[in-house]
């Protein structure tokens, strides 16, 4: 497959001076125009091309590319991931079935990973002929062996050990020290898997870990893989060969506006995780989210008002917490572009939602050019964990999705209606 030369991280581009803000060929003041806002656009052809760095840099072993759902579980873009060949991450029964919806033949590409599985997802899974199961306690894998014996098929399991390494990343996505509630303690395994080998509905198919989420760093991936490869040898002394190792996700973008190469990231990473497994002949499995469909994806919002308040100035739009939490939620910083930019000199702004929250905002004290009443922007890499965590919060419906290929936009989430909200209640 040849190498796909990547001009820019994010397919936001303004064509020439003048013109607005465009996703590829499309532009976004034309989608708003069309679609109204707040409107999330995603690029086909970024996310497709991300997923061939993946599968360029490890093209001389067997592996595969489970992508994360819980990034951005849109049915049309499963569907695009997996007619290139693409497996998938899932963490619940609900994933899973966005994925045989969008592309039923894809079934034997999915590992089931999540800390409280239940027995109803089990069930699911196995009947739908899933890859492995991630399973991440003791008492999980005495549940799976009994589901699978209950309907006797015979259920691939690997089991997430916790390497206990640090990952410099936030908090709330950091998930390898022990004091997190993922895996279970790599000091544990070698017992865990003995245990089972006698179990005719169990298959010791891999092992699998995953550190955190948005880490710049691939050292911190090598110093995984070389622990859980030490696992893996141990299990083969003891005679049980495993077939996979799962090396988890979790590599970081730039949400800045600093130099961000993705397909050296991709070449460094590889690097580190394949020297780690150096002589292991098995199925890499990885399960690449966020680097795959954040820098593809912007939230489009129209300012509503322009208000000062002391020494503050606060650009309202009309998009708010409920469609993109990670500011709330993390703290997250996100590149904010008008689509249509105005001559003036830069204001310090903040840039804040209509949702009754000190904490709907997607910018403090951001330099931005003079925005008005009217102006359109762009809320950049908002392509994970966006759509995927929105809300309905203040009873507002959530946005619709468009997805751009080349020169072609389509609508593959339509906008919610009053009816869509109300229709699940009763009086």
């Amino acid at each position: 497959m040849p190498r796909i030369p990547i001009s820019s991280p994010r397919p936001f581009v303004y064509p020439t001076s003048g013109l607005p803000l465009h996703c590829g060929a499309v532009s976004l003041e034309a989608l708003a125009r069309r679609h109204g806002t707040p409107l999330y656009v995603y690029s086909a052809d970024q996310i497709l091309e991300r997923l061939r760095l993946f599968q360029q840099a490890l093209a001389g072993r067997d592996h595969l590319v489970c992508y994360a759902v819980k990034a951005n579980s849109a049915l049309a873009i499963l569907k695009l991931l997996a007619g290139q060949g693409a497996g998938f991450d899932i963490v619940s029964g609900g994933e899973l079935e966005r994925v045989l919806a969008a592309a039923p033949e894809a079934a034997g590409r999915v590992v089931f990973s999540g800390v409280g599985k239940t027995a109803a997802e089990i069930d699911r899974a196995l009947q739908a002929g899933i890859l492995e199961f991630n399973v991440e306690s003791e008492g999980e894998l005495e549940l799976l062996a009994a589901r699978a014996r209950k309907l006797k098929r015979t259920a691939r399991f690997a089991l997430r050990v916790n390497p206990d390494v640090f990952a410099e990343t936030h908090p709330y996505i950091s998930t390898g020290l022990r004091e997190h509630k993922f895996g279970v303690d790599i000091r544990r395994a070698l017992a865990i898997y003995k245990s089972v080998a006698g179990n005719r509905w169990l298959e010791p198919h891999g092992v699998s870990v995953h550190i955190g989420s948005q880490i710049r760093s691939a050292d911190p991936f090598g110093a995984a893989l070389e622990r859980v490869y030490k696992l893996v040898r141990q299990l083969r002394r003891e005679g049980i060969a495993l077939k996979s190792i799962d090396a988890g996700g979790g590599l970081g973008i730039d949400y800045h506006t600093g130099a961000f190469n993705p397909a050296e990231k991709v070449a460094e990473w590889a690097a580190a995780v394949t020297g780690a497994l150096e002589g292991f002949e098995g199925r890499l499995l990885l399960e690449p989210g966020r680097f795959l469909v954040a820098q593809a994806g912007a939230l489009l919002a129209r300012v509503l008002y322009v208000k000062r308040n002391g020494n503050k100035t606060f650009v309202v739009t009309d998009a708010a917490m409920n469609d993109l939490i990670r500011p709330a939620l993390y703290q997250a910083h996100h590149e904010i572009l008008p689509v249509q930019p105005r001559a003036g000199k830069p204001r310090t702004v903040d840039i804040v939602g209509p949702v009754c929250e000190s904490g709907d905002f997607f910018a403090h004290d951001r330099k931005m050019l003079p925005l008005e009443p009217g102006d359109l922007i762009a809320v950049l890499d908002a392509g994970a964990y966006g759509m995927a965590q929105s809300s309905n919060y203040n009873t507002r419906m959530r946005p619709p999705e468009i997805l751009v290929e080349g020169a072609r936009a389509r609508v593959i989430r339509r906008r919610e209606t009053m009816a869509d909200l109300l229709g699940p209640e009763s009086i």
